[in-house]
């Protein structure tokens, strides 16, 4: 159980790093580069933790898929992008090849 709180720290520290991209301007502006470097360092560690006991392939699978998703989320809410049915499937799509690999490896 454990090995799934990194992962879940890890989706979470990767979508606020991807979502200060955003804010960075390029990397001229200090304090969201900033965050992305601590957001991305924190992702990566917590994902190396969760790797201990957590397959590399479900683990992976877990981290891109729910953090593309909610970083697609954070788009629409914090940045007011547009969000159409194409997004949507998008989304279901990516959540379902998710549990369609974690359901592949339990065999």
């Amino acid at each position: 159980m454990t090995a799934f709180v990194f992962l879940l720290i890890a989706i979470i520290a990767e979508v606020f790093a991807s979502s200060m991209l955003k804010r960075t301007e390029g990397f001229t502006r200090v304090l969201p580069s900033i965050g992305v470097v601590a957001g991305y360092g924190t992702a990566f560690y917590s994902l190396s933790l969760a790797l201990k006991t957590v397959p590399l392939g479900t683990a992976y699978a877990i981290w891109a898929g729910l953090g593309t998703a909610l970083t697609a989320v954070v788009g629409v809410v914090l940045y007011k992008e547009f969000f159409n049915r194409k997004k949507v499937i998008g989304i279901l799509c990516i959540i379902l090849g998710v549990v369609m690999l974690n359901l592949a490896g339990e065999h």
